[in-house]
């Protein structure tokens, strides 16, 4: 159901948005911790180690294809929050076009420099070939993960993340079933793992679409809208590119710190696999509160409510700080009692490893409070391109400690290297942010001041 959020306590608007968000992050992170779970618990330390080296590379593909899908969804919500429907109408068609010549693009050329990524990654060759085939397997399932992310977006930037949350609860239910039938019955290993992963996300896109097609007509493509139109690309292009080259700078980075990382062998993948999966969903609640800040943005910017728009950039970045504390603390003390999930007792190795790239984690996460919040909003206010350089900063920080310091200090130098580059990323993307709120409010007095005069 389409919510118009330009009216109303900021704060309850966007928490509102935000929880159907959240819990749907929450399960997506969760059949990808089931994964991980059964692939280390049945198949072995040396299978979890297969799963997670090329987890940087799949944060790379997958985060352009939900960055390009985002930035889709900012157009639309301006349109929305205008009252602009059949502009509307015609940048969703455009942006179909575009995410489906990107589908083939990205999906031929991902499976074809497949073994090529393995190698540059430096895959140990005890794991190469079960990484191989999982990591195959995930490209080929990219159209899958196109479709879904962006139906999701555009219910979203019309103020519905309810009904992406309920098709994904769905596939989720649906990937453990998979995960249990496709590595317990069939035997199919980590290969059955992404399987599942792609399966489940391929339901979960289709139903969004049947939803859309049966019970939002607002989304109903008329046929004056069916039309290539210049000006409607190049906007979806400006918007939607760039946020995806930003999720895909930032992953650049991880890719290095993975590559640096696998150089230390199979115990440290195993536990950094671990503790990856572990940040990621700890990272849940400040991917859903800024998200729902953007699209919060977005649609009153569109409305010329620049007001609201500080209210509720200001309320997100308390609300994100606030849990960055609390479940820092969590990390700190919990992470190794977390990594069971993953691995056997005995793995004590494993064990330390995870828990201490935890402990250095949970240090650091009120940063990701303010990162998220003030990038999003940048991106919600229509300025992708300034975004994309905190995640260039992200990049260079990350890269930096993984060439520079990991020689000198190892594993403890992997541990630091996220914190590193969510510090830096604060000191550009915070004041960044006020002035692009201030560039967008004197656009829209400049736009007022025109209209009173034409008038």
């Amino acid at each position: 159901m389409a919510k118009n959020m330009t009216e109303g306590k900021p704060i309850k608007l966007i928490l509102q948005f935000a929880i159907p968000l959240l819990i749907g992050n929450i399960l997506q992170q969760t059949y990808n911790l089931i994964d991980a779970a059964l692939v280390g618990k049945i198949l072995g330390e040396k299978a979890l180690a297969a799963v997670g080296a090329s987890s940087s590379v799949q944060f790379l593909v997958m985060g352009f294809c939900i960055g390009v899908c985002a930035g889709f969804g900012v157009p639309v919500a301006k349109s929305f929050g205008a009252g602009k429907l059949r502009e509307m109408r015609k940048d969703i068609f455009n942006a179909i076009i575009l995410v489906c010549g990107l589908a083939v693009i990205l999906t031929t050329a991902c499976a074809v420099l497949c073994p090529w990524i393995l190698h540059m990654l430096s895959v140990p060759g005890d794991i190469y070939a079960d990484a191989c085939d999982y990591l195959l397997i995930i490209f080929l399932g990219i159209p899958f993960s196109l479709l879904y992310n962006f139906l999701a977006s555009i219910l979203r930037s019309i103020g519905d993340s309810r009904t992406p949350f309920i098709f994904l609860a769905v596939s989720t239910v649906l990937n453990i079933v998979l995960d249990l039938v496709c590595i317990l019955v069939l035997g199919w290993g980590c290969a059955g793992a992404a399987i599942a992963t792609v399966t489940a996300q391929g339901i979960s896109g289709i139903c969004c679409l049947v939803y859309i097609i049966r019970k939002v007509k607002i989304l109903h493509l008329e046929k004056e809208a069916r039309k290539t139109d210049r000006k409607s690309f190049a906007k979806m292009l400006v918007m939607g590119f760039p946020m995806g080259i930003q999720y895909s700078i930032t992953a650049i980075g991880s890719m290095v710190m993975q590559s640096a990382n696998n150089g230390l062998g199979s115990v440290c993948v195993s536990g950094f696999t671990a503790g990856m999966r572990i940040k990621q969903f700890a990272m849940c609640p400040f991917d859903a509160v800024a998200t729902g800040v953007s699209v919060f943005a977005g649609q009153n910017l569109g409305a010329k409510k620049m007001d609201r728009v500080r209210k509720g950039i200001k309320q997100g970045i308390a609300i994100s700080v606030l849990y960055g504390i609390a479940i820092g603390l969590v990390l700190i003390f919990g992470g190794r009692m977390l990594t069971l999930m993953f691995v056997d007792k005995e793995a004590v190795a494993v064990l330390d490893a995870s828990a201490k790239y935890l402990r250095c984690l949970g240090c650091f996460y009120w940063a990701i409070g303010f990162l998220n919040v003030a990038r999003m909003t940048v991106q919600g206010l229509g300025y992708p391109g300034r975004a994309i350089f905190s995640g260039v900063t992200e990049m260079i920080a990350r890269i930096v400690v993984s060439l520079v310091f990991v020689p000198m200090y190892g594993f403890t130098a992997i541990c630091f290297a996220d914190q590193t580059a969510w510090v830096s990323a604060c000191l550009y993307i915070i004041p960044m942010c006020i002035i692009c709120v201030k560039s967008a409010e004197k656009s829209v007095l400049g736009s007022e001041k025109a209209i009173e005069n034409n008038s």
